[in-house]
């Protein structure tokens, strides 16, 4: 992309910040700011409503009692199994039979206390459910 095509539309998820790419000016590369691009602004919230909607569904069996209240927290701080078994240090097979609510229930303070940490949340939070589903990056889409 040549530095004049760089885009400027003005996007609303960088709210009023600039990203650098790097374009061309006389055959070489320079870095070039850029407010915003359309395509990727509409790219950036389709991914951010359907990770709401797999969060909400989450919550929807955590609640019915499916799923451990692990399995919500994940979805809505934006894990799946294998970054949430990284971030915990806890192999993938645990982390999917943690989701059991009776194998959970059972989970040492040790275990709480790794994906609690990974999770950015207090141990006594990641026992229970939320009386409604959280949305912790709520503001990111305004």
């Amino acid at each position: 992309m040549r530095i004049d095509d760089v885009p400027q539309d003005q996007s609303r998820t960088y709210r009023g910040h600039h990203k650098i790419l790097y374009a061309t000016r006389n055959g070489r590369y320079e870095a070039a700011p850029s407010n915003g691009w359309a395509a990727e602004e509409y790219a950036t919230e389709q991914a951010v409503a359907d990770l709401h909607a797999q969060s909400l569904a989450a919550y929807r069996e955590a609640a019915s009692g499916k799923r451990s209240p692990l399995y919500y927290y994940m979805y809505c701080y934006r894990h799946d199994e294998t970054s949430l078994a990284q971030s915990a240090g806890v192999w993938r097979w645990r982390v999917r039979r943690h989701f059991r609510p009776d194998v959970f229930a059972r989970l040492p303070e040790s275990v709480l206390r790794r994906y609690a940490r990974a999770l950015n949340v207090s141990v006594a939070a990641l026992q229970t459910l939320p009386p409604a589903p959280l949305n912790p990056f709520a503001g990111d889409a305004e």
